[in-house]
């Protein structure tokens, strides 16, 4: 069983005991947060792998690739944007068909959702995975020579052999930590104004992107390019 695995599941849980105490706090079922989550989790899966798929083609399509490896969900490969617009969309279409506001489930879950992205970032950390480029400051993070038991390079599946190949910025820890900043935010903003109709979920999203943007600046690890950028920059900035 995979640690990154272990760490989306307990942000789904957590993502769900919030959105279950919030949208009751503004009247709604709590049953439905369960229903919304059965919906979006698997979509949200789906949006994830197709975000990837889209922005990484060159993996998946070319004279030597099988594109058959597009469907292996389990080599890896998800991006965030695609998760939250599908599994948005998703939970959207369910509460019209339940013939109920939307806007309120939204609001209720988006603390939750981007806690549950903290949460998950600590599965790259296991993975040796997501991280900025070289650096001296003291919190930089050691980037191991991992093998497996052939002794051939398996960065995420290999054992140790203590041989420091980098130290390097920890880019999924400042993602965690401005994710945690978020959500605090969002609490403190939905205490304090009250927001509605959308409007809580819709900082989420500007509060998310904003962080990511300037993180993705600092990535070095291999990502698609459009006008030198990456993409993943390039949809923050939209």
């Amino acid at each position: 069983i995979r640690a990154y695995a272990l760490c989306i599941i307990a942000g789904i849980i957590v993502a769900l005991w919030i959105g279950q105490k919030r949208y009751a706090a503004r009247g709604g079922e709590r049953e439905i947060v369960l229903d919304a989550a059965i919906v979006a989790v698997p979509t949200g899966i789906i949006g994830g792998r197709l975000y990837h798929v889209m922005t990484d083609y060159d993996k998946y399509f070319c004279s030597t690739c099988d594109p058959v490896d597009a469907l292996k969900i389990t080599n890896g490969g998800l991006g965030i944007w695609g998760a939250v617009t599908l599994g948005t969309l998703a939970v959207a279409v369910m509460m019209r068909v339940k013939k109920l506001p939307f806007a309120p489930l939204a609001d209720a879950a988006a603390p939750g959702i981007i806690l549950a992205q903290a949460i998950g970032r600590l599965g790259n950390w296991f993975n040796q995975e997501l991280y900025g480029r070289p650096t001296s400051v003291p919190w930089g993070l050691e980037i191991y020579n991992r093998v497996d038991d052939a002794g051939k390079v398996a960065p995420m599946t290999g054992h140790s052999t203590g041989e420091v190949l980098a130290v390097v910025h920890p880019t999924f820890l400042y993602e965690m930590l401005w994710n945690l900043l978020i959500c605090a935010v969002l609490l403190w903003v939905d205490r304090r104004f009250r927001m509605d109709r959308g409007r809580l979920f819709a900082l989420y999203v500007v509060g998310y992107t904003l962080g990511r943007f300037w993180i993705e600046l600092m990535r070095s690890d291999a990502a698609t390019l459009i006008l030198g950028l990456r993409v993943n920059t390039i949809v923050s900035a939209v």
